[in-house]
Formats: C-alpha cells, structure tokens, sequence
C-alpha cells in the first residue's frame, strides 16, 4: 500500500508524532488510536498506516459536548462516533490536528469515557497552539507553534493533506 502524498513540512509533523509514539514502547495489542473530526480523524488515519496497527481506528463526534455553543452555535454537521474496539484496559492516543483552548480535548475525553475505562489516554496534536483555557497539553505534538493575532492554522484533507494559515473570523460586535 503507498501512503498518500504528503507535503514536506506535515509530513515533519507526522513523523514527529509517529516517532514520539514509538519512543513509548506501548504494547501495540492493547493499543489504539482515536481520532478527532475531522483533521484527528486524518491524521490517525496516516498514523495508524505509518505505525502499521492492526486495530482500525475510531472517530469520535464531539459535536454534542462542546461547551461552547453560546460562542460558536450549534454544530453544522454530525458524524457519528465510532470506536470499533472495546476501550476497557485499552492503551488510546487521542489524535487531533491543533491544539489551543483545550476544550475540543476536553469534550472527546467526557466522550470517550462514555464508551469505558481506558488504561491510559495520551493526546497527540499535530499543532499546539497557545492560548489555554484548559490545563491540556498534549503528550506528544509535531510542533509548537505562535500565530499573529487574528491568524489560525486549518488542516485541509484528507487526501492530500495539507496546511493552511487563515484569518480567523471576526466576532459580530
């Protein structure tokens, strides 16, 4: 199988996580990935082919779970989560593509934690950006990054993926 075509500087990014991943000498029988939708969902995808797991993936929809609907409304659209393994005594990588308020991780975790007890969770971002609200910080992230006021990073996908800097939309007043 070939991997899709990645340009150079995600595919930096990627091995990064990949890497720090192996570092960890986690049993791949009790391991799994679970990503976030959409660019989680992505990214786990290239990382579980790079890592050559034999348990797919799952998608979480956090859709429900956000906090912050007053700011940012209802969302558009709803996927389905799907975990095709049992979490229970399972080692998971939660995968999202950035990482700034920490409220998208927060959400996945009361998610998660619906389907049972992990073992360990551990979050792997592609981008940490900063700008907190939340004491989450990934364990494992391809880089670190700081943008222009008003700038935000958006991953396009999934095939190719690819990297984009936009301006982020201003509040109504």
């Amino acid at each position: 199988m070939t991997l899709p075509e990645i340009p150079p500087l995600l595919d930096a990014m990627v091995a990064e996580l990949e890497a720090a991943i192996s570092e960890r000498g986690l049993d791949r029988q009790r391991l799994a990935l679970v990503g976030i939708h959409t660019g989680g969902v992505w990214i786990a995808d290239v990382l579980h082919r790079r890592l050559a797991l034999s348990t797919m993936p799952g998608t979480l929809d956090i859709g429900f779970w956000r906090d912050d609907f007053s700011h940012q409304g209802l969302p558009e659209t709803i996927r389905t989560s799907h975990l095709p393994f049992d979490v229970n005594e399972r080692d998971l990588i939660l995968v999202d593509d950035v990482v700034m308020s920490g409220r998208t991780i927060r959400a996945a975790l009361n998610e998660l934690f619906d389907y049972g007890r992990p073992r360990c969770v551990l979050l792997a971002a592609l981008i940490s950006l900063p700008g907190r609200e939340l004491p989450i910080q990934p364990d494992i992230c391809g880089a670190h990054l700081e943008l222009a006021a008003g700038d935000r990073v958006k991953l396009s996908g999934p095939e190719p993926l690819s990297l984009s800097l936009v301006p982020r939309p201003q509040e109504a007043s």
